[in-house]
């Protein structure tokens, strides 16, 4: 028992005067970023800040699509849009006609599926008629319930499922109407509506996403909405710019657009929208885009949450984001995810998906800091850090009060140290990364962060 007692003293005596264990290093992981989108094109915000200055519609369009002109089409011409992908059942109002039966237009009726080619058409519980597929329903503004509700066809047709499709059959310019409301807000410049209609119609003429159907009635090609989205000024836009597209060399071409720029927009090659260049989708400055609230942006994470978004991108522990290429503006084309047991390549569009990102526009800092013994080793900078002077009021030690120290993965090779005083960080010192990693011997006790561009390492107390 005494045997016992006293190897318990003698450990607690080794605990009590051993140099205390250092801390393990703190890490901030940030993300700065800017625009909203896939770069390419016309950016929404900067074609209102081009027509808030006094440009036109036309002056905006040739601005973002380089080398184009204005052309015609057909405003009449139909765009088939993809309203439901499959639902087994759906109630419609407002329909005039299916097929050759006529209907009221004040009556409710359901449509639903009968075996793999037929569609029912129900009223009041009771069946009505049944149709071979496609049924085409008509009316002046047909009510589609629980989706909204639409001018033109209403197609209804089995699905390789258990339910049905619906696609809406509509004259370009009336799909127009509930489009340009649900791509640019009605209070912007005219100027700007009429840009976004003239982009809009051209892109619904030249892209088609498949043998069935034209266009989604989302983002995956422009938003539609239908009639309960329409307003005045929206509607003016459409019918001031009637059948007007842009076309290059006298042929209409593919006009992407995107809400928010950055500043600078991107050439098609260097996105996933393609891989070719095309000469009227060039990277062109955005002189107004700032008006957006996206134009510039940050995200802070944890390290650990970083991780755990990039998952298998992640070799060992996740040290930070290195990027290799950017494209004409700063969005990434490719870049490597930095672990302890290697690197993995990726590219910008997968980090943006990774981690929920506005734009491939970024930039990822991670910076490490813990308080380091002073073993007499001088400053990254070789001047002991005391680039910037010191303040007139500091008390200057006779010794060294701590060193600060730690690792920057994707900042730039140059940062400032920054001290805690009454409140507010106050710069003392420059440091420059020496393979990687900075030091800094500080001259006073009190609370220290390195900042690299405007991403800052966390604080430590010296």
């Amino acid at each position: 028992m005494t045997r016992t007692l006293s190897l318990i003293a003698a450990a607690l005596f080794l605990a009590l005067t051993a140099p205390a264990a250092l801390a393990k290093p703190k890490t901030t992981f940030t993300i700065r970023g800017a625009g909203f989108g896939h770069g390419v094109g016309m950016s929404q915000y900067g074609a209102m800040g081009y027509a808030e200055h006094g440009s036109n519609a036309a002056q905006i369009l040739a601005h973002y699509y380089s080398g184009t002109a204005l052309g015609t089409t057909d405003p009449n011409r139909k765009v088939r849009i993809q309203l439901v992908a499959d639902s087994t059942s759906l109630r419609i109002s407002g329909a005039k006609q299916a097929g050759s039966r006529k209907l009221d237009p004040t009556q409710t009726y359901t449509v639903k599926r009968r075996g793999l080619t037929q569609v029912d058409l129900s009223a009041n519980g009771k069946r009505l008629a049944t149709f071979t597929a496609p049924l085409q329903v008509g009316g002046d503004v047909i009510a589609l319930s629980g989706v909204g509700s639409y001018r033109g066809v209403l197609e209804f047709a089995p699905t390789v499922l258990k339910g049905l499709s619906v696609i809406n059959s509509v004259g370009l310019d009336d799909y127009l109407q509930g489009v340009v409301p649900a791509e640019s807000p009605a209070s912007w410049p005219a100027e700007a509506l009429k840009a976004q209609a003239i982009a809009a119609r051209t892109y619904a003429i030249t892209t088609a996403k498949s043998a069935d159907f034209d266009h989604y009635a989302d983002t995956r090609s422009q938003v539609y909405k239908g009639v309960g989205i329409e307003t005045a000024a929206t509607n003016a836009a459409v019918a001031a710019t009637r059948g007007q597209i842009v076309t290059y060399n006298g042929q209409p071409v593919v006009t992407y657009f995107f809400s928010t720029s950055g500043g600078k927009t991107e050439d098609v090659e260097n996105t996933t929208l393609g891989n070719e260049p095309k000469p009227w989708l060039k990277s062109v400055d955005d002189e107004y885009d700032g008006v957006s609230p996206r134009h510039r942006w940050t995200t802070k994470l944890t390290m650990r949450q970083a991780a755990r978004k990039l998952g298998r991108l992640v070799q060992g522990t996740f040290k930070g984001i290195r990027v290799t290429k950017r494209g004409a503006s700063p969005r990434i084309m490719t870049a490597e995810v930095v672990g302890s047991k290697g690197t993995t390549p990726t590219d910008g569009a997968t980090l943006r998906t990774k981690f929920g990102l506005f734009d491939t526009w970024a930039y990822f800092t991670a910076i490490s800091a813990e308080k380091a013994p002073d073993d007499g080793a001088p400053s990254t900078d070789g001047s002991g850090g005391a680039t910037i002077p010191p303040r007139s009021f500091a008390f200057q030690w006779p010794a060294a009060a701590g060193v600060l120290r730690g690792t920057v993965v994707g900042g730039g090779s140059r940062g400032l140290v920054q001290q805690r005083v009454d409140g507010r960080w106050t710069d003392v010192a420059a440091v420059k990364l020496r393979h990687g990693a900075y030091r800094y011997t500080a001259t006073e006790p009190g609370t220290y962060r390195v900042v690299f561009g405007d991403a800052a390492g966390p604080s430590i107390t010296l």
